[in-house]
Order: structure tokens, then C-alpha cells, then sequence
């Protein structure tokens, strides 16, 4: 059944059903939500236990071996990632992406159940958590008021702010950075507690027994029930000063007596500063499936309504994650718009007609929004990978109506009315038309069945922009053909070919009469263009462009917070005088704004400082990397500290990393790397973590003397940690408040921490009475490691290298080549992780999409020509593309990365298309028509004049549709407007170069091409035929085929 002719006879039907999809397309984008990277589950679980005090070293052989071996028996498993830091292990595993994530979250539970008793009895349970990449916070503000101290304020945060928040739909999480934590100290006197031979831990169990509601029981009084409870609770610090306590000995105290108890802030182990001005700072995250933009604008709403009811506040953006999502959407519609507009302006340069141009512009808006309805239905969201697929498709969608619209006109021109030429015409170029949109489906949808992490982002690429050229089809031949039958005018009056129509029709005679010469031409460019690869650089991701960046400071392990403040203001002075720098926000210990979502984070410690650099606009300055390499350059003038610049995530750094068994072998390795590493020119600094040693008091019990003193290592162990540090959250008094519980710290005062000879003579509980730990153990200096890495099971160290600016793919290259790299010692070896390793699949998914790709074309060409040899013929303009994409690249100095790569899939679809369009015709003209099915009677033609005829007919089609395109395109490859064109404009080079070469060549190349591989036919036939021992039977209309035929006339248009 033919649908054109159909709407033709029946416009109603099909103006109601465009009317109702288009309807339905408006509802489910108003129902999309606006993301930046699509939401994707991966099954990545994170662990993390927790020994507080406790050494990496000891951490490491008592908990994080148990804990990888019992998870390495889980199916599916891929990677283990293991961070052992002060008091906590870290394990990331990572597994297969076909394993569900609910049932990799169970599996790791149900692994470390069977382990947990093996576990030190102190440990806390381990939090078993999936890694949610959506919960990467979005925004940060700090706020300060001039009626509040910090510990106000961050109770505020922790309270008012988290629950005002909290209770905005599409809010995940809310976390403070930097401020204080209340607390009740009580600081004991070292020479008193001597004295008296108590410990600080016999103090701190004692206040525990004492200070507590305890439930009493039941009564039973006149006949009712009362329940009895124990109130020993104290309401102050005052009240619990004059607690008294009884000592293991039977004598008692009054706490008051043996230490000082005040109501104060623990010790601070994180800050946050805006422009140097401490202040308290919090995250707000997004959870799964909302869209930044509403989470964005529902925060700022609520923290508005904050400051209504608390005037004094100052409320300030620190952070903002939302601004370049924004952005970026509204910068893709109006390119949208843009290269709406310019096909369509295309259209009209050639036909020089409103009416024609209105039919094939009908067909743009039509297209998309139908689209939007299957988006909808398959939970997409409107992100950075729908719209750049979108914007890609622009161009195409007026393509399939430009073909039909400029065919009805060459009708109109030969004197048919419209409704005649519509119904012919359309007749006529169906095939062509289904062929070209289905190449494109099948080049399209390959993309959205890739493996890895890539597959699950272009999941909504390849379904996105497969739905839009389906619903241009669909337009094509139902509602184009109809409204040129009804708004089209008959053509008065003879219609010249333009001038370069008469140029184009001698080359193309030239190169079928030379088609040697054509064809080695074709091969040595082909040749030539494969040999460009080489040159382009190749990276994974183009590193972005938007308004804000990051300055990582590291100081040496065991540095104060103090010491990190003042590095980190120094770096912070450094910094602001590059130019076209607006603020910065400091955060210490604390804070994940900005960070790689995949990176693996251990827990914060004081030591390292994160400066979040706000620049001024992308308009008003140059490009961003230009701006770190200068922050890089001042901030060399810093003592004694690491600095990386750059923010986390994006295409900025390539992670080197060596592992093995034996540490002192990969510790020798690592530190020869690190040399020749330094010596490759070009690259940021080299951060490794191999070196971090930090100093501890080692403390080595005698253990005769305790044997005979009746002392344990664990009661010498408690009694330090306590006094030191006090007793665990978990074993710690409380003293009730209305809102909250405040924790009551036992521990010696500070001057006491800071000499060895008071912790000396400290007593210790022994089987005969108290003894002095002096007498009993020996306290040193000494060193340890401050942090083990560990990756699938055995110790690693890595290397984070800053790129800045040189492609990911050529630094790979050059350490690969490093001296030092390959001669490791034996057991040593080196891992990809990180980008460099999700490069490698994604090229490799990515090669395997494009073959399935050209497989699918070449099967629905067989399926629509009935011809297994022509559609090869088709497929000869594919190689053709390859060049300008490569020439596009270079002079654009655009690397071949992620977005080229997608353009070169882009281009494979468009290069068949129009050498679809030339070989269609030369086969319909060819065979002639002998009226049967109800059309004139044409007669045949030779070859050569089926094919001059094609070029002659389709010539004008397929350079419109060619314009039409790289107009569409062009916005986004010189990166109009607001939206960050880093990430698209390689992709609309590689289609805009492609482009321009592939339609060029297969309108010289491709009718050559067929003539060699219809030779190739009528020789197989010949053969079949004589080896069936038939006479051969020329067939009608190819009388003519003998190669001294004569040119023929070229038919009048």
C-alpha cells in the first residue's frame, strides 16, 4: 500500500494524527527532566569500616585483607579498589555492568557477614552503600551572621538548614563543611590523676555508669501499673562537675576536684572560607532522576524563604553545578533553533519558492516532537547526550522532505499539476527515501546496545536520534507529498539549469569515460586520509570550558589544620592575582563539590585543602586552560605542599598505576618512575602517593616486666587512647539536651599531649594495683605509611599525572615508552585504571557499533534492492568520508576523541544516503517502465545514460541536503551562544569535513564505482550461465550495454 498517495486522496486522517503527536510530543518534554549526564546505575558498592586511632599498617592486616578476600569470591566481581587511611578502610568494588545493582549490594553484604567476627572486636560495623553517581553534590553555599558564633551557626546548618531543605522534593543530601561540634570536655589533671592512681579510662567508665536514664521495671500501686526508671542524667556542666565518682580502690572523688569540665566545641577537624574570611559552609546533592535545573531553583526558593524569617543571615553561592546544566540546555534549543533556521534557508536559496520552502520546513518541528514522545516512554531525560544527538539529527530531519519536495518540483516543471506531480513523485522516490532513513536507523541504533561504561550514556544517543529520523520518515511520506499537493502552484514558463549544474554534468561524463583515473584518484585519497591518523591527537573527553575550576592542595602527612590554613590562604592570595579570577571558596578536610564521582575517596583528612576557583564569564575571557596553566605557574612559588589544578572529572588527568606484592620492590620501582616521569615535557605535576611517610609514637611494651606486674598490651593500648584521645563515640557519656544529645569528652588536657613524660606516668591497671606505664613500656618516635592503596588485592601506588591541555592518549603513549616503565622489576606491573582504561573500551565498542553499522547497512540495501552487488556500490562513499572528517580535526586542532568519534558514525549514515539516492535512480532508469503498473511508459536506457540522467536528476537533492546539514551544523562547530561548545564542536567539524568531501567524490566517484561493479555482475551471470550450459539471453533494454555504444542524447528535464 502506498502511504503517500493514501494521505494524498485522505489529508484529514493524516493532519489528525500529526495534530495528536505532536500534542503528546509537547506533553512528555514538559515531563522530562533536564539533566547533565543521564542518570546510570552502576553496580559499584562501596565499604567502609572503621577503627578509630588505629594505623594503616595494622588496619591493613587485621580488616582490609579479610574483607577483600570474602568479597573477591562474588560473581561478577571486576575490580577491587582498597584506601587504607588513619582509623578507616575504603574498599570500592567494582563489578561487571551486567550484574544488577541491588543484587551486587547484597552479594558484598552477605561477604562481609561471613567475616565479621574474624574482624578486631572494636570495629565498627561495616557500611555496606552503592556508589551513587547522581548524589555528586550541585550546589554549595556558605553562610555566616553577625549574631551567631560557629558553633551556633553550624548547629543551625545541621538543624534548621538540613531540615528546611530536606523537605524540597528532588534534594538528596545536605552536608556542613567546615564549622564546630559542641561537646562537654572534661580535662584531667595528669599529677592529680597520679595521685590518686586512677586512669583516665577508669574515669570515663565510671561517669558512663553513672551519667544514664536506665529503665527500672514495673508496679503495681492502687490497683494500676507504673513503670519504674532510673533518672541520674545531669542537665549541665556545672551539675556534671559536682558528680562524685567512686574509684576502683573504694575511695571517691568529686570530678571537679581531679579536672576542669567545660561546655565548649571539639577540637575542629575540617574548615571553610570564602575569600579568606572563615565561615560554615554546606553541600546540597540531588537525588536519582530529578533534574538539576528544578532541584536548583527549588533550593534557591527555600534558602530565600530562610532568610525572610533570619534577616542577619548571609547566604553566599560558593559552588554551582546547576548554572553550566542550565546553560547548556539553553544554549542547545536556541542552536536548535539556529540550524533550523539555516536548513531552512538552504531550501529556500535553491527553490526560490515560500510555498516549497514552508513544506520541507513543516517537516523539522514535526520531526522532533514526536520524537520526545518515545524519549519519554523509554525514561530518558532531556541531558547532554539526548541533546547533542538532537542537534545532530537537525540537519538530517529536513532531509528526507527537502528530497521529496525538490523531486515534486523537477514534476512541477515538466507541467503537471500539483496533485500529480505529488502523487508521481512521491511515487517515485519512496524507495529511496525508506532506504536512506532506515541506513540511518541502522548506523543510529548500534550505538545504543555498546558494552561499558560509554554504552550506558549513548543508550539515549542512539535511541534519541533513531526515534527523530523515524519520525522524519514518517513525515516524509505522509504529510509532505500531501501538503505539496494542496499549497503547491503549478510552474509556468521553461526552467534553465543553473551554471555549475552544466559544469558538474562534464566532470561526471570525465570521470565515467576515465574510470581508471577515477578510480586510483579515489584509492590514493582514501590512502592519503588513513594516513592523517596518526597525526590527530586522540583523548577521551575535550576538557570543558565552564566558568569554574579547582585548586588541590596536599601538605605533608601529620601537618595541623592550623598549618593547612595558612597554606591554603597563602595558595588562595597566589591565586587571585591571575586574572579573570572572581572568588574562591576553601574547604578543609571536608567537602566533595566538584570531584570526580568515579574517583575513589578515602575519608577527609586535615591535611588537604580544595579551593574552588569561580572565573568570570566564558564571553569575557579566554580558554579556561589557558588560566590553569597560570594558576600553575604561580602557585609554584608555594612551600612544602602538592598542588594538582583542574577539576576532577573532566578529561584532566591520566592515572599511572604500578602494583605488586612486595612493597619494598614497588616502593623502589615507584620512585624511578616518578623521575622519568618528571622529565616528559609538558605535562602538569606528577602526584604520587608513595612517599607519604608520616611520624608516630611507637610505644614497646617489655614484656617481662608486664608478665610480672600483671599488665596487658590492650590495657596499655586503652589507657593511652583514652587519655589522649577519649574513650569511642560509641562508649561515651551524654548529656541530654531538648534537641540533641552532646557527647562528654574524658581525656587529659591538651598540654599533656604535647610531652612524652606525663604520658609516661600514667597509670596503668595491673593484676597487683595501678603501675606506671613508664616502668613497664618505652615510648619513640617513629615513622609509618600514612596511607596504603591497594588495588584487586595487592599494594599499589599511584600516579595522578595533570594533563593540562595535551590529549589523554598521547601522554599514554609516551609513559608507555619511559625507560623506567619498561624495565620494572619482576613481580611490579602497571594497570590502567581511570579514563585511560574506559578509553580503551569505548574505542573498542565503538569500532565494533560502526562494523555493526556498515552490517546493517549493507543488509538493508540487499533487503530493499533485491540485489546483493549495487549496495556495495553504496558503501563505496564510506571510505570517501574518512578524509575531510581527518582534515576537519587537524585544521581545528580538535583531538579524535569521544565526539568525533560520534560524528564519524554520524557521517557513515550520511555518505550512504547520497549514493542511495544516485544508484536508486540508475536502477529504476535503467530498467525503464513498460506501463504495467499504471505510470507512463519510459523506455531504457543505456548505463551510461541511466547514470549521467542520475547525476543530472539527484545532483541538485543531494548538494541541498549536504548545505542543508552543515548549515544545521555550523552554530555548534564555531560554539555560538552560552552553552560550553567544548564537548560538540569536534563532533560537527569531523560531520561538516566528512561532509563536504563524501558528497564531492560520490558524485564524481560513485557512478565509476558502479560501472566496475556491474561488470562484476554481468561476468558472474555469464558464468552461472555457461556452467548451466545456457545460451546467454541479452535482457531487455541492456541490447545496448555493448561497450561501443553510443553516446546517447541527455534527456530534457
Amino acid at each position: 500500500m502506498n502511504v503517500s498517495s493514501w494521505s494524498i486522496k485522505n489529508p484529514i486522517p493524516a493532519i489528525m494524527l500529526f495534530v495528536l503527536l505532536s500534542f503528546a510530543g509537547m506533553l512528555s518534554f514538559k515531563a522530562m527532566k533536564v539533566q547533565n549526564f543521564p542518570d546510570i546505575d552502576l553496580p559499584t558498592v562501596s565499604i567502609s569500616a572503621s577503627l578509630p586511632g588505629a594505623a594503616p599498617a595494622q588496619l591493613e592486616t587485621e580488616v582490609a585483607r579479610k574483607l577483600e578476600n570474602s568479597i573477591a569470591t562474588v560473581q561478577g566481581l571486576k575490580h577491587i579498589y582498597t584506601k587504607v587511611q588513619d582509623g578507616g578502610v575504603t574498599i570500592t568494588a567494582e563489578f561487571r555492568l551486567e550484574k544488577p545493582v541491588q543484587e551486587a549490594v547484597d552479594d558484598v553484604r552477605s561477604a562481609i557477614a561471613r567475616v565479621r567476627s574474624d574482624l578486631p572486636g572494636d570495629v565498627r560495623d561495616p557500611i555496606v552503600s552503592k556508589v551513587d553517581l547522581a548524589g555528586q553534590p550541585v550546589l554549595a553555599f556558605t553562610i555566616s551572621s553577625p549574631r551567631m558564633d560557629a558553633e551556633a551557626l553550624s548547629w543551625f546548618v545541621d538543624n534548621t538548614v538540613s531540615r528546611k531543605l530536606l523537605a524540597v522534593r528532588g534534594v538528596g543530601a545536605v552536608n556542613r563543611v567546615g564549622g564546630v561540634t559542641r561537646e562537654v570536655r572534661v580535662a584531667l589533671d595528669p599529677s592529680k590523676l597520679q595521685a590518686l592512681g586512677a586512669s583516665a579510662a577508669d574515669i570515663s567508665r565510671q561517669l558512663k555508669q553513672v551519667q544514664t536514664e536506665s529503665a527500672g521495671g514495673r508496679t503495681d500501686l492502687g490497683g494500676s501499673e507504673q513503670p519504674v526508671r532510673t533518672l541520674a542524667t545531669v542537665k549541665s556542666a556545672e551539675e556534671l562537675g559536682r558528680l562524685e565518682l567512686a574509684l576502683s580502690d573504694g575511695r571517691r572523688i568529686r570530678l571537679d576536684q581531679v579536672a576542669t569540665v567545660s561546655d565548649t566545641v571539639a577540637d575542629p577537624r575540617s574548615a571553610a572560607l570564602l575569600d579568606g574570611k572563615p565561615v560554615v559552609g554546606f553541600e546540597v546533592a540531588r537525588s536519582r532522576g530529578e533534574s538539576e535545573v528544578t532541584v536548583g531553583a527549588a533550593v534557591q526558593v527555600a534558602l530565600a524563604e530562610l532568610k525572610l524569617q533570619h534577616p542577619d543571615l548571609v547566604l553566599t553561592e560558593a559552588f554551582n553545578f546547576v548554572k553550566p546544566v542550565e546553560e547548556e540546555y539553553d544554549g542547545s534549543m536556541a542552536l536548535l533553533y539556529e540550524g533550523a533556521l539555516l536548513a531552512v534557508l538552504v531550501v529556500w536559496l535553491f527553490l526560490r519558492d515560500w510555498r516549497a520552502t514552508f513544506v520541507s520546513a513543516v517537516a523539522l518541528p514535526l520531526s522532533v516532537i514526536p520524537a520526545f514522545i518515545g524519549m519519554y516512554l523509554l525514561g530518558f531525560s532531556i541531558n547532554v547526550v539526548t541533546l547533542l544527538a538532537l542537534s545532530l539529527v537537525i540537519g538530517i530531519l529536513v532531509d528526507d522532505a527537502i528530497v521529496e519536495v525538490e523531486n515534486i518540483v523537477r514534476h512541477l516543471r515538466m507541467g503537471k499539476t500539483p496533485y500529480q506531480a505529488a502523487m508521481e513523485a512521491a511515487d517515485e522516490i519512496g524507495l529511496a527515501v525508506v532506504a536512506t532513513t532506515f541506513t540511518l536507523i541502522a548506523v543510529f541504533l548500534p550505538t545504543a546496545f555498546m558494552s561499558g561504561v560509554a554504552g550506558k550514556f549513548f543508550k539515549q544517543f542512539g535511541w534519541t536520534a533513531s526515534l527523530a529520523v523515524f519520525a522524519s520518515l514518517v513525515v516524509a511520506r505522509v504529510l509532505t507529498p500531501m501538503m505539496a499537493a494542496y499549497l503547491l502552484k503549478p510552474i509556468v514558463g521553461d526552467h534553465k539549469d543553473p551554471g555549475w549544474m552544466k559544469l558538474y554534468m562534464r566532470a561526471a561524463a570525465w570521470c565515467l569515460k576515465h574510470r581508471v583515473a577515477t578510480m586510483i584518484a579515489a584509492t590514493v585519497f582514501f590512502i592519503g586520509s588513513i594516513l592523517l591518523i596518526p597525526l590527530l591527537p586522540t583523548g577521551f573527553i575535550p576538557p570543558d570550558d565552564n566558568s569554574q575550576t579547582q585548586v588541590y592542595i596536599e601538605l605533608p602527612p601529620g601537618s595541623s589544620l592550623a598549618q593547612t590554613k595558612a597554606s591554603a590562604e597563602q595558595a588562595r592570595q597566589l591565586v587571585s592575582k591571575v586574572e579573570h579570577v572572581r572568588s574562591v571558596y576553601t574547604t578543609i578536610g571536608g567537602g566533595s563539590a566538584g570531584s570526580d564521582p568515579f574517583a575513589m575517596s578515602g575519608a577527609a583528612e586535615t591535611r588537604k585543602a580544595t579551593l574552588t576557583v569561580l572565573l568570570t564569564e566564558r564571553t569575557e575571557r579566554p580558554r579556561k586552560q589557558g588560566i590553569e596553566n597560570k594558576m600553575r605557574a604561580a602557585l609554584e612559588a608555594l612551600p612544602g605542599v602538592r598542588t594538582k589544578v583542574g577539576l576532577g572529572g573532566s578529561g584532566e588527568k591520566y592515572v599511572l598505576v604500578l602494583t605488586g606484592e612486595d612493597p619494598v620492590a614497588l616502593q623502589a620501582a615507584a620512585l624511578a618512575v616518578e623521575k622519568d616521569l618528571r622529565t616528559v615535557p609538558g605535562l602538569g605535576s606528577v602526584a604520587s602517593t608513595a612517599s607519604l611517610i608520616r611520624p608516630e609514637i611507637a610505644v614497646r611494651p617489655d614484656f617481662a616486666r608486664a608478665a610480672d606486674l600483671g599488665v596487658t598490651s590492650a590495657a596499655i593500648g586503652e589507657t593511652l587512647r583514652i587519655a589522649t584521645l577519649g574513650d569511642y563515640d560509641v562508649s561515651l557519656p551524654k548529656l541530654n539536651l531538648p534537641e540533641r544529645q552532646v557527647p562528654i569528652v574524658v581525656k587529659l588536657d591538651d598540654a599533656a599531649r604535647q610531652d612524652l613524660s606525663v604520658l609516661e606516668r600514667l597509670s596503668v591497671p595491673g593484676a597487683k594495683g595501678p603501675v606506671m606505664l613508664g616502668q613497664v613500656a618505652t615510648l619513640e618516635i617513629a615513622g609509618g605509611p600514612a596511607i596504603i592503596d591497594r588495588y584487586d588485592r595487592s599494594r599499589n601506588v599511584n600516579f595522578e599525572i595533570e594533563l593540562s591541555g595535551l590529549p589523554l592518549g598521547d601522554v599514554t603513549k609516551l609513559v608507555q615508552e619511559l625507560p623506567a616503565v619498561k624495565n620494572l622489576p619482576a613481580g611490579v606491573k602497571v594497570v590502567e585504571i581511570g579514563d585511560a582504561e574506559v578509553m580503551g573500551e569505548l574505542f573498542a565498542s565503538f569500532g565494533l557499533a560502526m562494523l555493526t553499522g556498515v552490517l546493517c547497512i549493507y543488509i538493508v540495501l540487499v533487503l530493499l534492492f533485491k540485489d546483493f552487488l549495487h549496495p556495495v556500490t553504496i558503501l563505496a562513499a564510506l571510505p570517501l568520508s574518512l578524509g575531510g572528517a581527518f582534515v576537519g580535526l587537524l585544521i581545528a586542532q580538535k583531538s579524535f576523541s569521544m565526539p568525533s568519534l560520534i560524528g564519524l558514525i554520524m557521517l557513515m549514515g550520511i555518505a550512504t544516503k547520497n549514493s542511495i539516492l544516485l544508484v536508486e535512480y540508475a536502477i529504476v532508469a535503467r530498467r525503464g517502465n513498460d506501463g504495467s503498473n499504471g505510470h507512463p511508459v519510459v523506455a531504457p536506457m543505456s548505463r551510461r545514460d541511466a547514470l549521467l540522467d542520475a547525476c543530472h536528476k539527484r545532483a541538485r537533492p543531494i548538494i541541498m541536503t549536504t548545505l542543508a546539514m552543515g548549515a544545521g551544523m555550523m552554530p555548534i562547530a564555531f560554539g555560538f551562544g552560552a552553552a560550553d561548545p567544548s564537548f560538540r564542536s569536534p563532533m560537527s567539524i569531523a560531520v561538516i569535513g566528512g561532509l563536504i568531501t563524501s558528497t564531492v567524490l560520490s558524485l564524481l566517484v560513485v557512478p565509476a564505482v558502479f560501472t566496475y561493479i556491474d561488470d562484476i555482475e554481468h561476468g558472474i551471470r555469464r558464468l552461472v550461465n555457461r556452467l548451466r550450459g545456457r545460451k546467454e539471453v541479452p535482457e531487455a533494454g541492456q541490447a545496448t550495454l555493448a561497450a561501443d555504444a553510443k553516446p546517447a542524447q541527455l534527456p530534457v528535464p
